[in-house]
Formats: C-alpha cells, structure tokens, sequence
C-alpha cells in the first residue's frame, strides 16, 4: 500500500469510528457517491480532497512529509453545520498514532481548519488540513 494510500485509510478509519463524527455526517468517502453528490436524502457527508507530498528523507531513511484536505459538506440551514463537522473532525485526528502497517507514522498533525458558503449559497463547506510524516519502510 502507498503511504498516502494508507494515510487516507488510517484517518477514514478513524473518522467512521469517532462517534461525534458520524453524529454529523452521514459517511465518510473516497470517491463520493452519484445519489450523496445530488444530496439525495443526505443533508450532510465527509470526502477527501487534494493530497501533495514533499520529500524529507533523513539519515539514509526514506521519509515523505503527506499533507492531506479532508472535505466537510453539509445542507443544513447555517454555516454553524459545517464548523461542527471540522471541529469533531480535527478532534478525531488529533494525536492519531495507531492503525499503520506499512509505514511507520512519525507525526500526524492537523494543520488548520475553515468553513465557508460554496457558491451555491445553500452548502456549509468545511476543511479541514492534515500532515504526517511517513518512514517509508
């Protein structure tokens, strides 16, 4: 498994285990489903955005710094919505160290947080930035 590939599933998992996250957010997706996308019964969900990775091998060990956007979508009337889901998301990751097999975490750090209106004027977004430092053993 890629590190970034193991780093999206370390944080979605951990995100459809803490339970102030999917008291607010329907699930968690990769790729976001066609019925989720038209908000077809759903007021509220997660997706993973952008992913960049910087290189910084040290001492002969190959290393990668991984920033990663995860993407808070809600319906619900207000912007007050979305900024629950990035805070319970942010507090979900926040010291997350258990669940790589592949790679060995270094720091996991969430690096910021916003919310604002989509243009659409009726979407609550939210982000939230995360970065972790990955041995790629």
């Amino acid at each position: 498994m890629s590190p970034q590939e193991e780093l999206q599933k370390v944080v979605r998992d951990a995100l459809r285990a803490a339970p102030a996250v999917m008291a607010l957010a329907s699930d968690v997706y990769d790729r976001v489903p066609a019925d989720a996308a038209a908000w077809g019964g759903l007021d509220a969900y997660i997706s993973f955005g952008p992913c960049d990775t910087v290189e910084d091998d040290t001492d002969c060990v190959a290393s990668a710094l991984h920033a990663l956007q995860i993407d808070c979508w809600s319906r619900r009337p207000g912007l007050v919505w979305a900024k629950r889901m990035v805070d319970a998301v942010a507090t979900a990751l926040r010291g997350l160290d258990t669940g790589f097999v592949d790679h060995a975490l270094v720091e996991l750090r969430v690096t910021g947080r916003r919310a604002f209106m989509d243009a659409d004027g009726l979407t609550g977004h939210g982000i939230v930035t995360v970065e972790a430092l990955l041995e790629e053993v």
